[in-house]
């Protein structure tokens, strides 16, 4: 079938509908163009670089059920993607966000089939295929390049979201597919299929098969009770997928979902009735942008009285409109439905606001706006609605930059939220990451002004006064805690650390004692502790805390040389040389390693061999004293040069 695009122009509506496709995946391509130069940023490092589970893809048991806590429990397909991943590129962002980015053109392209194939049900407003593929692109267009979508996009581990709402998307395609006699079947099961997929995804999925019901009733059997009465099985197939999200979802208030976290559900409620009209205020004007929220949204129940009107308003216009005007009944349905199981009474503590949960039901008002647009205006509104994706494409672009520095992303939220204590927080930790302690003094102390009691301001204050050398202050941060955590391991490291530094090193040893009582694989204290005991004379205990933290998360290659440096200081070069190869294959720009390594091989009389080492160890740092004089010492005389310092 040809369509005629203008006089005298005519094209396939098989071509149409491919370059209107190709038209979507390149213009996801160009607003989001430099994110896969985007770091992991916040809860990236807890989901994705501090995620053991992750790691070993081989082992695909261990990858699936993920221990409970903080990580990807109870999500075993947002598990594998991220191992996938991690196989691909390691800690390195880049494949996580090209993941990203297919996954959000994918779901574009399956919502635009979806809008194309539910207009075809509408032929008294859209009688023309033509008029359907371009609303259907209009509505996928906007969708895809809208700004509120950048955080379910461009922030790694709110693929969550993203592939959650690609599954979704998927079964409510695949269930119209399968409304057609041919490969009725197999459209049905995969339907199911990509529901189980979402279920195993994220728990928001819940409300699919009652939204792919919802469909059937109102576009195709005409009432709910005729949707079941003619595809039971399907719909039954559909439900049934929820008895794998109640065996997955246990352990959810680990990821701050439930009650005992801070809200009631009476609370929650309050707050939700301010964020849910606020998401519809962003969908139609996104600006400004917020990464975080924070937790106090509203005052309390005066101050939510007027949402709460406007949001009981908004919900009676949808019940009137699903008996009046069913096909506008259900966007308004979908837009509440995807947000109810995270925007209704069970608390989400941590974060009752979020712009990434908007992800699906975005597709509501962009389809109602193209929808509305082409039916009002015709062709006219082909230059309006392209206008329109050009505009929230820049935006899109423009929102995208900040992602490429914490520090800037963090800077901009505390901008918009300047009540936010823990935006103050990321900040500052970001600073202090970056060695700007300077800086991140003043935002931890900012964040203490909103929050004095806070434990984590308190204890990131006190590291970058560490950092800046004023060990006496840091220690006044660590002693004064308002809120005493005597259980906090890594109060009792961070403790040590400054008494280590002032040279007290009977007290140092006592906290890191007290801190592996608490955490006995807690790596980097037993490093520090092996380094205390061997500055005191007590070598063997060194080297038996230097090899207990071997198998922990701490650096291994550091952790190698200070085993080598142990057992050297005990005349052992042979082992020790040993050990210093290992940190060199672990960190080939150890420079140190490299060094002490080539002291060793001296001390065995491999001279040529430890000339190599002294020589890289210079490549690696030019102007090593100590690497320079063991050189100059061992070609002057071939004699053992002195050890290392």
């Amino acid at each position: 079938m040809r369509l005629t695009l203008l006089p005298g122009v005519t094209v396939s509506e098989r071509a149409l509908r491919w370059a209107a496709a190709l038209l979507i995946v390149l213009a996801v391509a160009v607003v989001y163009q430099g994110t896969l130069g985007c770091p992991f940023i916040y809860d990236d490092r807890i989901w994705i670089t501090w995620n053991p589970s992750i790691r070993h893809l081989g082992s695909l048991a261990s990858v699936l059920a993920a221990p409970p806590g903080p990580f990807v429990h109870g999500r075993p397909v947002l598990s594998l993607s991220l191992a996938l991943n991690y196989a691909l590129s390691g800690d390195g962002a880049w494949s996580y966000h090209l993941f990203n980015l297919l996954v959000h053109a994918l779901a574009a392209l399956t919502l635009f089939g979806i809008v194309r194939r539910t207009l075809a049900f509408l032929p008294g407003l859209f009688p023309t295929e033509g008029g359907r593929i371009f609303t259907a692109f209009a509505a996928a267009l906007l969708w895809a390049v809208h700004p509120l979508q950048t955080e379910a996009v461009t922030y790694v581990i709110q693929r969550a979201e993203s592939l959650m709402g690609l599954f979704y998307l998927l079964t409510l395609y695949c269930f119209i597919r399968g409304l057609q006699p041919s490969g009725r079947g197999a459209w049905r099961l995969l339907a199911v299929a990509a529901c189980l997929l979402g279920m195993g995804t994220k728990e928001v999925m819940v409300t699919a098969p009652l939204a792919v019901l919802l469909y059937d009733g109102i576009f195709v059997a005409g009432s709910l009770r005729g949707a079941l009465r003619l595809r039971w099985r399907i719909h039954g197939a559909l439900a049934g997928t929820w008895l794998a999200l109640v065996l997955l979802a246990t352990g959810l208030g680990g990821r701050g979902v439930g009650y005992g976290l801070g809200y009631t559900g009476g609370s929650y409620a309050l707050a939700e009735c301010w964020a849910v009209p606020h998401y519809l205020l962003l969908a139609l004007w996104p600006y400004p942008l917020v990464f975080d929220y924070g937790t106090d949204l509203i005052g309390g129940a005066r101050q939510a009285l007027p949402w709460a009107c406007l949001l009981a308003a908004l919900i009676g216009a949808v019940f009137l409109a699903l008996r009046r005007r069913p096909a506008l009944g259900f966007l308004g349905a979908w837009f509440l439905l995807i947000l109810a199981p995270t925007s209704s009474f069970v608390p989400v503590a941590f974060q009752p606001m979020a712009e990434h949960r908007m992800y699906l039901s975005l597709a509501a008002v962009t389809a109602g706006l193209a929808a509305w647009a082409y039916s009002a205006l015709g062709r006219r509104s082909v230059p309006l609605l392209l206008l329109a994706a050009a505009v929230l494409g820049a935006g899109t672009f423009l929102r995208n930059r900040d992602y490429r520095s914490e520090i800037a992303l963090w800077r901009d939220t505390v901008l918009r939220r300047p009540s936010n204590e823990r935006a103050y927080l990321a900040l500052a930790s970001a600073l202090s990451v970056a060695g700007r302690d300077e800086e991140a003094c003043r935002e931890f102390t900012e964040a203490l002004r909103i929050e004095p009691w806070d434990f984590e301001a308190h204890r990131g204050l006190g590291l970058s006064l560490y950092h800046l050398g004023r060990v006496d202050e840091a220690l006044k941060q660590y002693r004064g805690i308002a809120t005493p955590k005597p259980d906090s391991a890594e109060l009792h490291y961070d403790i040590g650390l400054a008494l280590d530094r002032k040279g007290r090193l009977d007290e140092a040893i006592g906290e890191f004692r007290k801190a592996l009582g608490i955490d006995p694989g807690y790596g980097e204290v037993r490093n520090n502790l092996g380094s205390a005991l061997f500055r005191k004379g007590r070598v063997d205990e060194a080297i038996s805390q230097y090899e207990l933290a071997l198998g922990s998360t701490a650096d291994p290659a550091l952790i190698r040389f200070n085993l080598g440096l142990a057992i050297a200081s005990k005349g052992g070069f042979e082992r020790a040389a040993d050990q210093y190869r290992e940190a060199v294959r672990l960190d080939p720009g150890f420079a140190e390693a490299h060094n002490s390594l080539g002291f060793a091989l001296a001390q065995l009389g491999r001279y040529p061999e430890a000339i190599a080492e002294f020589e890289q160890a210079l490549r690696i740092r030019p102007g090593y004293a100590a690497a320079q004089a063991s050189l100059a010492q061992l070609r002057a005389s071939r004699a053992a040069p002195a050890p290392p310092r």
